[in-house]
């Protein structure tokens, strides 16, 4: 399984990716640094200037810690609030393990992904 590391100020965390076209468009753009938005008090987002392949859109939950591909906008997001919202379009690109509270009180942020061990 492939793991990317995502660097957030002093935080260092490790998620598992799913094979899927967004993650292969994704590893080939990487390390990269995003400066992310912190919306809805629930994720922090980029949005891509082009768009991602995403070929197993779903309309569906999310659970804290998971990393997604929003297609309509591009967006990459990392889920850090549970909301219970459902979201249409969504790829599931992976999911981080351990705490994210510390984004709760976080504004926009830049984030480090880099390849982790596989």
């Amino acid at each position: 399984m492939t793991k990317l590391t995502i660097t957030v100020g002093q935080h260092h965390l490790t998620a598992t990716l799913l094979p899927n076209a967004t993650v292969a468009a994704l590893r080939d753009q990487l390390p990269l640094t995003l400066p992310m938005l912190n919306l809805y008090r629930r994720e922090l987002t980029y949005r891509f200037p082009q768009a991602l392949p995403a070929e197993e859109l779903q309309t569906s939950g999310y659970a804290v810690g998971d990393i997604a591909y929003w297609a309509p906008r591009h967006s990459f997001v990392i889920f850090y609030q549970q909301t219970g919202e459902i979201i249409g379009d969504l790829q599931k690109v992976g999911h981080i393990e351990g705490s994210l509270d510390f984004l709760r009180q976080a504004g926009n942020l830049d984030v480090v992904f880099a390849l982790g061990d596989e």
